[in-house]
């Protein structure tokens, strides 16, 4: 019995094996590489976002009070001596652990936001990303073309976003008057 289920499990991988290669040998087609530069370029955004309420963390903290203080902090975190003649308080320390929290969280944060961007959105299929990984590996072609892409889209977005910063400072400067 172990030998006819080993020998199914065989003709299955090699079956699976098969259909993955004739997945792969698809071609990627303009629209796979758009909705993985699209996928690429809102990561890169998500990333910005993250890095820049990180920097307002920083700066805008009440009880560190800007960034000498945190990089006085920073050159001193786990080194008992140092803390003390830094003058660290026990409320500068909570707040620098918030901020390294929230630090230290971010990368999984970043992981957690682009899987999902794969797997639960209608940006791009599981399939259509790995098609498109498995290309711009195989050839350079590919990986410079979406990777023209990905700039373009980038400076649309880029665009995007100082227009609509505009558009909200215009507006915040009209309701201060």
């Amino acid at each position: 019995m172990k030998k006819v289920l080993l020998f199914g499990a065989f003709f299955a991988f090699f079956g699976m094996n098969a259909f993955a290669q004739e997945e792969a040998a698809e071609p990627v087609t303009d629209e796979d590489l758009t909705q993985y530069a699209t996928v690429e370029v809102m990561t890169s955004l998500y990333v910005e976002d993250k890095t820049e309420e990180l920097r307002n963390m920083i700066l805008n903290n009440d009880v560190i009070d800007g960034g000498a203080r945190y990089n006085e902090i920073k050159a001193a975190w786990g080194d008992d001596a140092k803390m003390a003649e830094a003058e660290v308080t026990e409320e500068e320390k909570a707040a620098y652990q918030v901020i390294l929290d929230f630090q230290n969280s971010l990368q999984q944060s970043v992981v957690d936001y682009k899987t999902g961007l794969i797997t639960e959105s209608d940006v791009i299929t599981v399939s259509v990303y790995n098609k498109v990984l498995a290309a711009v590996k195989d050839d350079p072609s590919v990986k410079e073309k979406l990777d023209s892409m990905i700039l373009s889209i980038k400076e649309e977005k880029d665009a995007e976003r100082a227009a609509a910063k505009e558009d909200g400072d215009a507006e915040a400067a009209e309701d201060g008057k």
